[in-house]
């Protein structure tokens, strides 16, 4: 008997063609809630989730057949992974494939922030460009500049990777210090996160968001960083607090902010809609049509594999308790 298969939203056809081939599919094309979810999910061995579905501990419980949350990105903080393995639910993500594209949105946000590009583009449009001068939206130069990076997994890499075309010292944190060998493979060093903070003059934000990472930059960190300092963040948006972001970009603590992601996503804070020096994405990190597509594919090969009885290709890690 074939099993049955529901991918909770839009994304590209790929996962779609190749789960259909061996079950049963619903494609559901809207965002669903957590109580449509529920009312949903009972008939269903494998859920195809994305990043805006709340997998919560009432979905998988109500999922008496679940054997399998795949979901369509390379974070999870969106399903309640206690409760998965209590039920004995396998939980899957999308890494690797949307490592490189997620470290080119966060350069864009860099070269944009550094060299105020929004700020001339909008300037064009409105017909405001009179011709050159010599002090129009002047920016900062990136050559030998300090790159901080805090989380240091393969986006915080890759970041860092492209920061050698500048001629970049790479400095960066996190909760473990990564190898000699990898340090000397990304000419990056380890550093406390106080010295992150003042030394850094772009701090990319490349982090999972956590407990330990949740607010962790606030106006505290804001006050400590460069007044010429650039923050970015294309990882999770509540690891800063949006409200002190805001405050820190209007006092001009820092001098520019490019944000992929948000605290109350996607919701944007209203103060920062309305100032020049802030950058906003709306959450690109991944959207390429190549990547999206890989994304699809490895989420659906997860599934296919957990319902044949083999090991996912990429399982998230159990919880400790």
């Amino acid at each position: 008997m074939k099993k049955w298969v529901l991918i909770t939203n839009d994304l590209p056809e790929a996962a779609f063609k190749t789960l259909s081939a061996k079950y049963h599919v619903t494609w559901n094309k809207k965002p669903l809630s957590e109580a449509q979810l529920v009312s949903r999910v009972k008939p269903y061995h494998a859920l195809l989730s994305t990043l805006s579905d709340p997998i919560s501990r009432k979905v998988l419980e109500a999922g008496i057949n679940l054997r399998c949350v795949s979901n369509y990105a390379v974070g999870y903080n969106n399903i309640d992974l206690s409760a998965a393995q209590e039920h004995s639910i396998q939980v899957t993500n999308t890494p690797d494939v949307l490592t490189e594209a997620t470290a080119d949105i966060a350069w864009a946000l860099i070269l944009s922030c550094a060299r105020r590009v929004p700020e001339g583009e909008k300037m064009v449009r409105a017909g405001r460009f009179k011709g050159w001068h010599p002090l129009l939206l002047l920016g900062q130069d990136l050559r030998g500049k300090t790159l901080g990076i805090y989380g240091f997994g393969r986006i915080g890499k890759a970041v860092a990777r492209r920061g050698r075309g500048w001629n970049m010292k790479v400095l960066y944190h996190q909760r473990h210090r990564e190898r000699p060998s990898e340090e000397r493979a990304h000419r990056a060093q380890y550093v406390p996160f106080e010295r992150l903070l003042r030394a850094s003059d772009i701090l990319s934000v490349n982090c999972p968001l956590t407990p330990e990472t949740r607010h962790r930059f606030t106006s505290r960190e804001f006050k400590k960083m460069k007044r010429t300092g650039i923050f970015i963040n294309s990882a999770r948006g509540p690891v800063h607090r949006e409200a002190d972001l805001a405050q820190a970009l209007s006092k001009k603590w820092i001098f520019s902010a490019g944000l992929d992601v948000y605290e109350h996503e996607p919701q944007i804070h209203p103060k920062l809609l309305h100032l020049k020096n802030a950058v906003l994405l709306p959450h690109l990190g991944s959207a390429t049509v190549e990547t999206r597509s890989q994304m699809a594919l490895l989420a659906a090969r997860n599934i296919d594999r957990v319902l044949s009885g083999k090991p996912p290709l990429t399982p998230v890690p159990k919880t400790t308790k």
